[in-house]
């Protein structure tokens, strides 16, 4: 009794795939990468946004310690690390650099010599968020 077996022996004897198969193969990994690429980056975007919300609420607090114990601003964001508040400048993950921008305190008539000190700060990317606003304006 004769026996078939699934893959027919080509001419000459050997057995593989076919131009076709291989050619459907790489359509079908394309396609998964078409799918997965994106998806890949959008989760990439996602974590920066959640550091930068995270490092601007840090140094937003530390600002606002800095303040309540010494009745004013720091002249910069240096200040907070020299004064202890921080151990070093956090880093702005869309810009990938630790210069922010600073945002000065308005004028105060009760000292109307000294300078004005960083009250917020913001990133200085120009970048849009998935929420729609500009970075610049978290």
């Amino acid at each position: 009794m004769v026996t078939r077996t699934l893959r027919t022996r080509r001419v000459g004897g050997a057995a593989g795939f076919s131009f076709i198969e291989m050619v459907l193969v790489l359509l079908v990994l394309g396609i998964l990468f078409a799918i997965a690429v994106p998806r890949y980056q959008a989760q990439i975007a996602k974590a920066k946004e959640a550091v930068l919300e995270h490092n601007l609420a840090t140094i937003r607090e530390r600002l606002d310690q800095y303040r309540a114990d010494h009745d004013e601003f720091p002249a910069n964001l240096a200040d907070l690390v020299v004064s202890g508040y921080l151990r070093e400048i956090p880093e702005d993950p869309i810009t990938q650099s630790i210069l922010w921008e600073e945002v000065r305190d308005g004028y105060d008539p009760m000292f109307p010599d000294a300078p004005a000190g960083v009250s917020d700060v913001r990133s200085r990317s120009e970048e849009i968020g998935s929420d729609g606003r500009p970075y610049r304006e978290w």
